[in-house]
């Protein structure tokens, strides 16, 4: 087996593409031998939606696509980034009990310290900003 597995795919910014990014994922991990049932499946089902839901919402149309890439390195770390080329990073925003929205960032940052990973963004050469997750692959290797 190889050292790192890599894929991804770039989506128009419209909510229809939420589903179409998450889809792909689970799709990704079952090929890599993730049990569709895992938990970890839902928790990186979960944190995608939210990732691609923030590239199509908060953008403000200044981003047309957004790209989901998805790198298993040694069967040890999985690592799931989305990039668009808005230049506004995420904000951590107060979860008011009224707000309807604002929440995706800190589902993200619960769910990925929950499953023992670590939450980063970093720029992107267009001026836009990937935002990355690191989990730690809790499937064993099968030979």
């Amino acid at each position: 087996m190889a050292d790192r597995q890599e894929a991804s795919v770039t989506l128009p910014s419209d909510p229809a593409s939420v589903s179409a990014a998450r889809r792909y994922v689970s799709d990704l991990l079952i090929e890599w031998g993730l049990p569709t049932e895992a938990e970890a499946a839902d928790t990186v089902r979960l944190i995608v939606s939210e990732l691609a839901t923030n590239a199509v919402q908060h953008t403000f149309g200044q981003s047309p696509t957004f790209t989901v890439d998805v790198r298993l390195d040694r069967y040890e770390q999985l690592r799931v980034g989305v990039t668009d080329s808005h230049p506004r990073w995420p904000q951590r925003l107060p979860a008011a009990v009224q707000q309807d929205n604002g929440r995706g960032m800190v589902i993200i940052r619960w769910l990925t310290a929950e499953a023992g990973g670590r939450l980063s963004v970093t720029p992107t050469a267009d001026g836009g900003k990937t935002v990355w997750i690191d989990l730690p692959w809790t499937v064993p290797v099968q030979q």
